[in-house]
């Protein structure tokens, strides 16, 4: 027999799937809590017992993706099989695949968490962990002394990239290569500049 505790959780699980399905569908405007609990066949009362608002499910939504996030780059660190450059190289491609085949969720994991207390802490706190993660990385090809500086130039460098890529103004026709190799000549600079001075 299932419990109480058990059922809630369930439900909640089948909330944020719904949202998620949604906010790939339409965008954060499609998410609302009515029709969240329609997609995964709740009460109409039971998204309200879960989340406060719409606010507070968006940013519950961004937290796991965040906090999926860290656990992949954790996982491309981890990789005994790939040098210092190509782990980044992953880690990058991995943040911009989540661009490409998700561009809502994207956007909402770099928005500025919004809602109850407790879902901006978890978000705030899922968003550090990524960071450090991605830092690692950074400092394992280039030292930990300018780890910060080229992480903030290779992220919003990626930022960047998947925009215009999205946009359609990064097309392989108009400018003769990918998104990767910008991504790949930016390491090999920035590897070639600290490792040079």
């Amino acid at each position: 027999m299932i419990s109480r505790v058990e059922s809630a959780a369930a439900t909640r699980r089948a909330l944020l799937d719904a949202a998620a399905a949604l906010l790939d569908t339409g965008g954060p405007d499609a998410v609302t809590l009515r029709a969240v609990g329609a997609r995964a066949g709740v009460t109409r009362g039971a998204p309200y017992r879960h989340f406060p608002d719409k606010d507070s499910l968006l940013t519950t939504i961004a937290a796991e993706a965040l906090e999926r996030l860290a656990d992949q780059a954790q996982a491309v660190r981890a990789d005994p099989h790939l040098p210092p450059a190509g782990r980044l190289q992953r880690a990058l491609s991995t943040l911009m695949t989540i661009g490409r085949r998700r561009p809502h969720l994207y956007r909402l994991m770099f928005t500025t968490p919004a809602g109850d207390p407790a879902a901006i802490h978890a978000a705030s706190r899922a968003a550090g962990r990524a960071m450090e993660e991605f830092l690692a990385i950074v400092g394992d090809l280039i030292g930990t002394r300018h780890a910060h500086r080229f992480a903030a130039l290779l992220l919003t460098s990626a930022h960047g990239i998947a925009d215009l890529e999205a946009s359609g103004h990064l097309s392989p026709d108009k400018w003769h290569l990918t998104a990767e190799e910008l991504i790949s000549t930016l390491i090999s600079m920035i590897d070639q500049q600290v490792h040079s001075g």
